[in-house]
């Protein structure tokens, strides 16, 4: 019985990573090449980040980065040459285990990250996200706009996608690795990041949550129409 429940569980990740071998060399081979070797000749054009050919090497990167790019709708690209932008994934369930289960077996590399928010503290994962992440995230992880990239919000990823970017390091983003952010304070940001979708607005309006200068605009728009009330009011009652 011992023998069979083994040879089953060295059989199911086998036949994942065949099929995933298929569907590799169907979507993934003309950008990243024979068994994930990349293209990576002088001859095409720059990539993404300034990537000679069409795509990089997906040896060792293990199922981590895989698993991220592929759930995120990153990947598959139309062109190579411009950023990533998060959509819908035209993969099955199926299909991106079998494809990540390939990309892992082409050698070594991280696993996905299975992160402990309520293990994490709020206060702390306030003070790292803010530290190393609001500067592009924006502190309610409402994402925006930095030098030549779209900052993606956050507001739909599940705890293990917040965990895989941060070890993964997608497009501009750097990679935080456990010396940087350990599991513990990543399960702290985990956190926060869950609770900023849902903010208490005990300061007033939440106006979308889209930063101080529409608010600010929205500002300067009541206090306008207040004025003129003013003006209307005095210039009334002196004709009186």
């Amino acid at each position: 019985m011992t023998t069979l429940l083994l040879a089953l569980a060295v059989a199911v990740p086998t036949a994942a990573a065949a099929n995933g071998r298929s569907l590799y060399a169907e979507n993934c081979l003309s950008c990243h090449g024979v068994a994930g070797q990349g293209v990576l000749s002088p001859s095409h054009a720059r990539g993404v980040l300034g990537v000679r050919g069409l795509g990089p090497s997906l040896r060792g990167v293990g199922a981590l980065s895989a698993d991220f790019y592929l759930r995120t709708g990153y990947m598959p690209l139309i062109r190579p040459d411009v950023q990533p932008s998060r959509k819908r994934s035209p993969y099955s369930e199926a299909q991106i285990e079998a494809l990540v289960s390939y990309v892992a077996s082409l050698g070594g590399g991280p696993a996905i990250p299975t992160p402990h928010p309520e293990r994490g503290s709020l206060s702390d994962g306030l003070s790292l996200f803010t530290a190393s992440c609001a500067g592009c995230h924006q502190v309610v992880a409402e994402g925006g706009y930095v030098t030549d990239a779209r900052v993606p919000p956050l507001e739909h990823d599940s705890p293990v996608r917040i965990a895989e970017a941060v070890r993964t390091g997608p497009y501009l983003m750097p990679r935080f690795s456990r010396t940087q952010i350990s599991d513990r304070e990543l399960n702290s940001i985990v956190a926060y990041v869950q609770g900023a979708k849902h903010p208490d607005d005990r300061g007033g309006w939440g106006l979308g949550h889209i930063g101080p200068v529409p608010e600010g605009l929205v500002t300067w728009f009541i206090a306008a129409v207040a004025l003129v009330a003013i003006c209307i009011l005095i210039g009334g009652r002196e004709k009186t």
